[in-house]
């Protein structure tokens, strides 16, 4: 015999009188029917517990006992002594006209905020893909205000028919403020404008996209813009890349492969190399003048890097740009095109040292989001993808 308050305590459901309970190995099927209360007509308002008939109602509530489970609930509907309007009584955790508990739905949202796909979810949960999607349209994420730091980067979404999307951080908070659909500069300007606090953002963090820069200067023209220390660093290492590349051209076959898998040597800090390490990578060296020019140039950037202000960074930016400058334009090209980069962004670049700000949130976040895409094997609906990696990141 069943213990009807253990097992309404059990489910969650108080009120509620279990009349039987059926398990196997995939489902536990819970029958139930709510104590019998007096309820309010919703037409007049008027108190009544005269029932009209019964109705059994098959609904879906969250995963126990490590099956799917089902409550098998006898609906009373009461009728209106005053006003004849008949209805059904009111039932804890299941909302009008569903057919899933509100719990259902609460445990589905949470699962929603793990790197998982839809399809686990929705298996896990018992209902359809299609289900697990439209729980997205409940998650409400509309930024009212915005911070004193923006950091603002492009990925790679392939969603609502655009190849980029955009994304917004607190770098400061590590939190995401928002997705935009797209890098478009009009879908910039259209969406800060929105936002009756602009003149208070103090820095933008960026890499050095000129479509950003100028997007900020015209939507925040009281913040500074900061260029991320990564991405002018990376420049610099795809410069060297570039310089090995070409001089491995002209080796041998078994000297080109011995350089491509030794080029870690070359890209690790000196100061870390091991002694056999510091001798191989002085014979590669020795045999190209550029490479060993490129090397160089790269390791000095590196001390750029680490100055500890603003004005040491400048003068040891100036006197790398000497280093440059004296080298082969043709032959060392990239590097030449690093210091016009330079030049058109230096004063972003020095702002990143006063301020301490960069990317590395947002970027961190980017990746992120390639798990979740790759998981959900792409999303190509714009809004449940700027829903799901909101809720994600700001769970």
């Amino acid at each position: 015999m069943l213990n009807h308050n253990y097992t309404a305590s059990l489910i969650g459901m108080e009120d509620a009188i279990v009349t039987n309970l059926e398990k196997d190995s995939r489902t536990t099927v819970i029958s139930l029917t709510m104590k019998r209360t007096p309820h309010k007509c919703p037409e007049c308002k008027t108190l009544t517990d005269k029932i009209h008939d019964y109705r059994i109602q098959s609904v879906k509530d969250i995963p126990a006992f490590g099956t799917n489970v089902i409550l098998k609930i006898r609906k009373r509907r009461y009728v209106c002594p005053a006003c004849n309007k008949r209805f059904y009584e009111n039932i804890p955790l299941l909302p009008k006209y569903q057919r899933t508990t509100n719990r259902l739905w609460a445990f589905i949202i949470n699962e929603l905020s793990q790197v998982r796909s839809m399809k686990d979810i929705a298996r896990q949960a018992n209902v359809s893909s299609a289900t697990v999607a439209r729980t997205l349209k409940f998650l409400n994420f509309h930024p009212l205000i915005l911070p004193e730091v923006i950091s603002i980067d492009e990925f790679r979404g392939n969603a609502g028919g655009e190849k980029f999307q955009c994304i917004l951080t607190n770098p400061k908070k590590k939190q995401v403020i928002d997705i935009l659909p797209d890098r478009k500069s009009e879908s910039l300007y259209e969406y800060f404008s929105k936002f009756d606090n602009t003149d208070n953002v103090k820095y933008i963090v960026m890499d050095m996209s000129n479509l950003f820069r100028s997007c900020a200067k015209v939507c925040f023209p009281n913040a500074k813009i900061v260029a991320d220390k990564f991405h002018v660093q990376r420049l610099v290492s795809w410069a060297f890349e570039q310089v090995r590349k070409d001089t491995q051209k002209s080796f041998h076959k078994d000297r080109r492969r011995y350089f491509k898998i030794s080029r870690r040597l070359m890209l690790k800090n000196i100061r870390d190399l091991k002694p056999d390490e510091s001798e191989q990578l002085s014979h590669m060296l020795s045999i190209s003048k550029d490479l060993a020019q490129a090397y160089y140039l790269m390791h000095e950037f590196r001390k750029v890097m680490r100055s500890k202000d603003k004005n040491e960074a400048k003068k040891a930016l100036s006197n790398w740009f000497m280093h440059v400058g004296v080298t082969d334009r043709q032959r060392l090209s990239r590097f030449h095109q690093c210091i016009d980069t330079f030049t058109n962004w230096q004063e972003e670049i020095l702002n990143a040292f006063d301020s301490g700000l960069s990317n590395g949130y947002t970027e961190g976040c980017n990746n992120k989001i390639k798990v979740i895409k790759r998981n959900a094997y792409g999303m190509r609906n714009f809004e449940n993808f700027r829903a799901r990696i909101l809720h994600v990141m700001n769970s």
